[in-house]
C-alpha cells in the first residue's frame, strides 16, 4: 500500500494540463490590470504576516514573488515542501488574513496569486499546520459571518438533504465523466503508483468488507451508499440481504440500475432515508466518508444509531476523513473553502473526540488503519481524469469555466491537505460487544 511514509506519491510528477496553465496566466494578468487601489497599498502593512509566516514555517519553504518585484525566501529551516508562489497584488494577503482560505481561494480566483504548483504549497501549510496557528485562518467580522453561515447548514433532517443534494445532485452525467467506471468516490487504496484507478477502489471495498466477516443470509446496512460499488461488490461476494441509504435522488437511481442489484432486488434495497429513521436490527454496518457530512453535532446521534442497529456481536466498517486533533478547535471554530464552497455542512472527524464517543455508545475501537497517502494518489488520478474530460469536452455544458476552475482547486486543495498530513484517512471496525 502506499501508506504513511511510502514515497510513492511523492514520486508522481505535478499535474498541469495546457489549459490549467492557459487559465492560472489569465487570472495573472487580469489581476495586473484589476489591481487598482491595492498598488497604492504600502507593503510595510503586510510585513507583519510575511514575517510571522516565516518564523512559523518550520519545515519546508516559500518563494514569494512581492507585487513590487522583489522576492522573499520564507522558512527553510528543515526540510520538507518547497513551493512557489507569485503575488500579482497585496489582495490576495489582505484576503488571507482575514478570510482564511476562503479568502485565499477568492483570491487565486480573482487572479491575486498564482503558482506554478498549489499542491505544494497547500501540503507546505498542512505540514506547518500547527506552527502556523491562526496566521492563515479567518478573523474577525469574516470568520464570525462564515460561522453564522456554517450554523445555518447544520445536518438536521432537512439541512442534511439539503446539503447533500447540493453535491451530489450535479449531476450522474458530471461525476461519471471523471470518476472510475466503478463511480466510487472516497479514497482508493493503490497497491503501485501507476495502477488502475478501479483497481485500487476495488481493493479499498473489499478492505472494508472483508472487516465485516459477512456470511450469507447476514443483513447488511449501508449508511451512504454513493453509487453502489460497496453495494455490488457485497453482493457478489456474498448471499446477503442488503440495505442502502442515500439522501441523493441522482444516486438512488444510478444504483437501482446495476445490474447486481436489479438481479437482487427481492434482498437488496436503496432508501431515500436518513440514518436517524431507520429501525430493524443488522449484522453488519458499512460507512464509507459519510460520517464527515454528519456534523459534530450529531457525531453521538450517528454513533448511537449504529449501536442501536448493530445485533450484538455485530460490526461496522467505517471510513472517515479526520483532521489534526492539535488544529482541530481552530478548524471548529471557522467555516472553511471546503465548507463554503463545496461542501455545505461537512466537518471533518477530531479522531480523538469521535472514538471517545464512540466507547460512550458501546463500541468497540478496533484495528484502526491510516492512509492519507494513498487519498492524495487517490485525487491527484481524479484530477488527471477531471483534468481530461474537461480537455476533450466531456463535461456537461452546464458547467462554466468558473465551476471547473473551482472543481481543480478543491481536487488541488485536498490534495495538498493529505499530502501535507494536516488531513488523514482510515478505516477502523466498531463492534457491539455480544450479549
Amino acid at each position: 500500500m502506499l501508506g504513511a511514509g511510502s514515497p510513492h506519491y511523492a514520486a508522481m510528477t505535478v499535474h498541469s494540463p495546457p489549459a490549467g496553465r492557459q487559465r492560472a496566466l489569465l487570472r495573472k494578468s487580469s489581476a495586473h490590470m484589476q489591481r487598482g487601489l491595492w498598488k497604492l497599498v504600502p507593503e510595510r502593512l503586510f510585513l507583519p504576516l510575511i514575517d510571522r509566516i516565516d518564523e512559523r514555517l518550520l519545515t519546508g519553504s516559500l518563494e514569494l514573488h512581492l507585487p513590487d518585484g522583489t522576492v522573499r525566501l520564507l522558512g527553510a529551516n528543515e526540510p520538507g515542501f518547497s513551493a512557489i508562489v507569485h503575488l500579482a497584488s497585496w489582495r490576495a494577503l489582505a484576503r488571507l488574513a482575514t478570510s482564511g482560505s476562503t479568502g485565499w481561494y477568492r483570491a487565486w480566483a480573482s487572479g491575486d496569486w498564482s503558482s506554478p504548483d498549489p499542491v505544494a504549497l497547500f501540503a507546505l501549510f498542512a505540514a506547518n499546520a500547527r506552527s502556523l496557528g491562526d496566521s492563515a485562518r479567518s478573523s474577525g467580522l469574516p470568520r464570525l459571518i462564515g460561522k453564522l453561515k456554517l450554523h445555518r447548514r447544520r445536518n438536521n433532517r432537512h439541512g442534511a438533504r439539503r446539503n447533500i443534494a447540493e453535491h451530489y445532485d450535479l449531476g450522474n452525467d458530471f461525476y461519471t465523466s471523471w470518476l472510475d467506471p466503478s463511480l466510487t468516490y472516497s479514497s482508493a487504496r493503490p497497491a503501485y503508483p501507476n495502477e488502475p484507478l478501479e483497481q485500487a477502489q476495488m481493493r479499498k471495498i473489499d478492505d472494508l468488507l472483508d472487516r465485516l466477516d459477512l456470511k450469507p443470509g447476514d443483513r447488511l446496512l449501508e449508511i451512504g451508499c454513493g453509487w453502489g460499488s460497496l453495494a455490488q461488490r457485497a453482493l457478489e461476494r456474498a448471499p446477503i440481504a442488503y440495505t442502502g441509504l442515500t439522501l441523493s435522488h441522482e444516486q438512488r437511481e444510478h444504483v437501482l440500475a446495476r445490474p447486481t442489484i436489479q438481479a437482487t432486488l427481492g434482498e437488496a434495497e436503496v432508501l431515500l432515508q436518513d440514518y436517524r429513521d431507520v429501525q430493524g436490527a443488522f449484522d453488519a454496518i458499512a460507512s464509507v466518508e459519510m460520517v464527515e457530512a454528519v456534523g459534530q453535532q450529531y457525531w453521538p446521534v450517528y454513533l448511537e444509531s449504529i449501536a442501536r442497529l448493530l445485533r450484538p456481536g455485530g460490526k461496522a466498517a467505517i471510513q472517515f476523513i479526520s483532521i489534526d486533533d492539535e488544529i482541530f478547535p481552530a478548524y471548529a471554530a471557522r467555516a472553511d473553502f471546503i465548507q463554503r464552497y463545496i461542501f455545505p455542512g461537512g466537518f471533518l472527524l477530531s479522531e480523538r473526540r469521535f472514538r471517545d464517543i464512540a466507547e460512550q455508545a458501546g463500541l468497540e475501537w478496533r484495528d484502526q488503519q491510516r492512509f492519507g497517502l494513498d487519498y492524495a494518489w487517490t485525487l491527484r488520478k481524479w484530477r488527471e481524469q477531471f483534468d481530461a474530460a474537461v480537455e476533450a469536452g466531456h463535461l456537461p455544458q452546464r458547467f462554466d469555466e468558473h465551476f471547473v476552475d473551482l472543481w481543480r482547486y478543491y481536487l488541488m486543495y485536498c490534495e495538498g491537505g493529505f499530502a501535507g498530513r494536516g488531513i488523514d484517512v482510515s478505516q477502523v471496525t466498531l463492534v457491539k460487544p455480544a450479549a
